[in-house]
């Protein structure tokens, strides 16, 4: 591998693999409107919201972190105008203090925040103005969690006060990688070659933080208690330890659990789903700490790659593209060949591509275990070499070109499934008489 993609693919893993407190979407909110206040430079009298269908969907029934169980648009944007510090960025709830949470609640019940769906806007749009003292000071986030695109103060350019010029910069200003440029074979000699100095670090961080939340979800009770659950039903089983593993992470996660998880595709449940399912299975086939480096290097790239495809917010569940990343991992650590892992993928997208996001909430985690367990099941099937073939359903010529192809469905197929998701959630849709 020449330097030049050898850099692309770190700055890749760079980019992705950050540390969140919660689940990304009500954080964005969360994050403009600290943004908003600080460029207000003063506590707001009032707050609008502007957002997307995909943010509304994903905020609706999702427990705001140190929010002491609230949940909702209003409830993040007004935690985060209120207590946030948008220089943690997607922790930007980190530094809440009890008082906040109580305002945050009297606040929100008097009406204090007003939300509004936003049209022809992209998947991840949010945009908070914050009015007080005469003054209107607006704050707007689109395409990436972090990606400020508007920072402005009656309506002139602004910067936010007290915050980093890295918080404020666009996604482009930060970004230095190019996630066109992955393929699987890139992905698969990278894994191979990379100096181990150069990831241990971030992919130890990420294994170890993930772990923390997982383990906290198989201990206590969160959410459905999907992940402790299934582990009670086979505790020695490795297929049934690695889905819970990355299941109940989840759990924990959805329901407002303040323990930060790093980050993959934009997601906490998909950076959970990339690593954890690949540690269970290292542990049990005894690998060293560098191959399960390695093969969660691979795991987070693939899933990277399967997403980059479908688009950052969409009706085709994340969960999907990371196990991808993860029976990728798998087959890996279990021996498996370049072709093997094209099959692991392939197999995966097959069985299911198909599964739908209507938002986050408690039942991530199950559809976490499905598309793990399916990940799984694809590996058993390639190391075996019995796969799909193409001209099953939508699989292709090659694993590229499926991966295209259900990015295609999800991308563009499934937005006028999305559209009816989303009206049936906010209720304008009234399945009874349909």
């Amino acid at each position: 591998m020449d330097a030049s993609a050898y850099d692309n693919h770190l700055a890749i893993l760079h980019e992705e693999l950050v540390c969140a407190l919660g689940c990304t979407e009500p954080i964005a909110v969360a994050l403009a409107a600290a943004l908003a206040r600080a460029a207000l430079r003063e506590r707001p009298e009032h707050l609008s919201v502007s957002c997307s269908g995909n943010i509304i969907k994903n905020v609706k029934s999702v427990t705001v972190p140190n929010s002491g169980g609230m949940r909702g648009i209003e409830a993040a944007a007004t935690l985060g105008a209120l207590g946030g510090d948008a220089r943690r960025e997607l922790e930007v709830l980190q530094a809440v203090q009890p008082e906040d949470i109580e305002r945050t609640r009297e606040f929100v019940s008097a009406g204090y925040c007003d939300v509004e769906l936003a049209e022809d806007v992209p998947n991840l749009y949010v945009r908070v103005t914050c009015e007080g003292a005469g003054h209107t000071a607006v704050a707007c986030i689109e395409e990436r969690h972090t990606n400020v695109v508007e920072l402005a103060l009656d309506g002139e350019p602004t910067v936010a006060a007290g915050v980093s010029a890295h918080a404020q910069a666009t996604s482009s200003e930060k970004s230095e990688a190019d996630r066109s440029q992955l393929t699987l074979n890139s992905i698969w000699e990278f894994a191979h070659e990379v100096k181990l100095s150069d990831v241990d670090e971030l992919i130890t961080r990420q294994i170890e933080t993930n772990q923390a939340i997982s383990r906290e979800g198989l201990t206590n009770r969160w959410g459905a208690n999907i992940g402790s659950t299934l582990l009670k039903s086979r505790p020695q089983d490795i297929s049934c330890k690695a889905r819970a593993a990355a299941a109940a992470g989840s759990d924990a996660r959805m329901s407002g659990c303040a323990m930060p998880v790093v980050i993959n595709c934009g997601s906490g449940n998909q950076g959970i789903t990339c690593s954890q399912p690949v540690l269970e299975y290292a542990h049990d086939l005894w690998s060293t700490h560098e191959e399960l480096v390695r093969a969660v290097v691979l795991s987070d790239l693939v899933a990277v790659h399967v997403k980059y495809f479908i688009g950052e917010l969409s009706a085709f569940c994340g969960a999907v593209s990371a196990s991808c990343g993860a029976g990728g991992g798998i087959c890996m650590l279990r021996g498996g060949s370049f072709a093997q892992l094209e099959a692991t993928i392939v197999n995966t997208l097959a069985n299911v591509g198909g599964i739908v996001c209507d938002g986050a909430k408690p039942s991530c985690a199950a559809k976490i275990c499905a598309a793990v367990d399916a990940a799984i099941l694809g590996c058993d099937m390639a190391l075996a070499d019995d796969n799909f073939l193409a001209g099953d359903g939508l699989v292709g010529q090659n694993a590229e070109e499926t991966i295209r192809s259900m990015g295609y469905v999800g991308r563009v197929g499934m937005h006028p499934t999305d559209v009816e998701i989303l009206n049936i959630m906010i209720g304008k849709t009234d399945v009874t008489s349909a």
